[in-house]
Formats: structure tokens, sequence, C-alpha cells
């Protein structure tokens, strides 16, 4: 598959073979339903994480320490969902295939969905925690049943209940919320992570998968997204939810949602920056 690698993550340069863990960028937001221009976060993140360090004080971890491999952005097709996803897909499993854990950069949040099926095809024990203002559980939109408002529930279709915890959600239908609570298909936390840490305890080890949805953050830290909901976190809270699932035995994630032309300051796409940066050091093996 063709790939675009001029810019690469800063302290991501190992060689794919060496590294144990593999990040790459996924530019689609064919499905959006608003504001338009996800597609263009992998790139501006990678030219940001350059006013990054590699050292994270929060963790006291350092990218250079570990073996990461930018692979760049997949070519993805434009106005082909189904192709989008396929490609995806087919990414994953080389790196699913050579044992190497996948860190996605979106895109919309529907390029999650061909990552956890990959990853769910080695853990059929696969935990999600999702973190995000959408509850993303609709069962089609607007006729359309793969959308980034329906990427929870498609991923619910065959990983099933009691295997997806939801954080920060302040926004939906509602009965997207009566479906999640009421018929028991995934545990909803309202409006933060209050429950994070209870919920942590209760995973213990089993293998999980990390979806970020940036617009979790308020938009007033936040608002270089596609559906900025007001009542967000803070960028100090999602330090915390980091720190909470450092213990996790965390085997694929994703980050998804910035458009960064809708902040032309840049603060939106350096919060995202920081907040992979992070990722990527709690999901290091220790």
């Amino acid at each position: 598959m063709e790939m675009f690698n001029k810019y690469c993550f800063i302290g991501c340069d190992t060689d794919f073979e060496e590294s144990n863990l593999v990040i790459f960028g996924a530019p689609f937001d064919g499905t959006c339903t608003f504001r338009p221009g996800s597609r263009f976060g992998p790139y501006k993140v990678r030219i940001e994480s350059y006013g990054l360090e590699t050292y994270s004080p929060y963790l006291n971890r350092d990218l250079e320490d570990y073996k990461v491999h930018d692979a760049g952005d997949l070519d993805l097709t434009f106005g082909n969902t189904f192709s989008a996803l396929e490609n995806i897909e087919n990414f994953a499993k080389k790196i699913i295939a050579k044992n190497k854990k996948p860190l996605m950069i979106g895109g919309e949040h529907l390029v999650t969905l061909p990552v956890v099926k990959t990853v769910y095809g080695k853990y059929k024990d696969l935990i999600i925690l999702h973190f995000d203002a959408h509850t993303d559980l609709r069962e089609n939109y607007m006729g359309e049943s793969l959308s980034h408002s329906t990427v929870i529930r498609r991923i619910w279709d065959f990983i099933g209940d009691d295997k997806i915890y939801q954080f920060g959600i302040r926004s939906g239908l509602k009965k997207e919320f009566l479906w999640a609570e009421k018929g028991g298909h995934t545990f909803i936390n309202k409006f933060g992570y209050d429950k994070l840490s209870e919920i942590v305890s209760v995973i213990k080890d089993k293998p999980v998968y990390v979806t970020i949805d940036l617009d979790i953050l308020d938009p007033s830290i936040f608002p270089g997204t596609g559906t900025p909901e007001p009542g967000g976190i803070s960028f100090k809270n999602m330090l915390e939810i980091l720190k909470t699932i450092d213990s996790l035995n965390i085997v694929g994630a994703d980050v998804v949602e910035l458009a960064p032309d809708y902040d032309p300051t840049g603060v939106s796409t350096a919060v995202a920056s920081k907040v992979i940066r992070e990722l990527m050091l709690v999901m290091q093996d220790f």
C-alpha cells in the first residue's frame, strides 16, 4: 500500500521491523456530519510535534527510550468509504501480524472501526475505552449505517455487551442514551470520567483498545474540531485520564477528530500533538 511519510512525528523514526509501536495517519472525513477538515489532522500534528520535546515530565518517560515507527499517512480514496475502511484494515492487519501495537491518528471517528475490528481478531476479550463528547451509538445517520455518528454502535455489533466503556459523553439522541443505559449495551459515564478508576480496577489485565475523540476537550481550549461541544474536560483532565489508564494492557489506540483549520492559532493542533505523545508513552510495555 502506498504511504506518504514526508514528515515524521518527533521521536518516532525507528524502522518498522524494529519497532514495538507503529503510528500511522488515516486522513479521511468522508462521513463527517457537521464541519469537514479532519483529514488534515495527521499531517498538521506531525509538523506541530516538533514544538514538543520527546521527554514527558508528566510521565517521566522519553520517546527516545522506546522503539516507535511512524509509517506516515495511508493513501485513502476520496469519496469511497468502503475502500478507505478496507485500506485502513489492511494496514492494521500488517501491524498486528508483526505483533506490534497500532496507534492511528485520524481523521474522523469512523476510521476507528477497521482498526478495532483487526485488533479484535487477535484479542476476543478486547475491552473498548471510548473518550468522547458524543455517544456515536446511532443505528444510522440519514440512512447511512457507516458514519462517525454510528462508529461505536458498529463496534458493538461484533464486540457485544459489557465490553464498551464511554467517558465524557455529553451529547447524543435520547434513544442512544436509552439504548446504552436501559439496554445495558455500553457503560456511559456522562460529562466526565469519575468512574474511570473503578472501571480500570475491573478491567485488570484484559486487552484494551483506547479511542480518543478530541472533542471530549472543551472547545474553549480545543476549538479545532468538526463538532465542538461545550462542557468538556481540560487538558489537565486528559492527562489525569492517561495516567489512570497507564496500568492497563493497551494493545491498540487512536486519536481522532482534530480539524486543524478551524483553529488558526494552532493551539488545538499543539494540544492534539501532546495528547498523542502522552498516549504513546502510556502504551509502552514495562
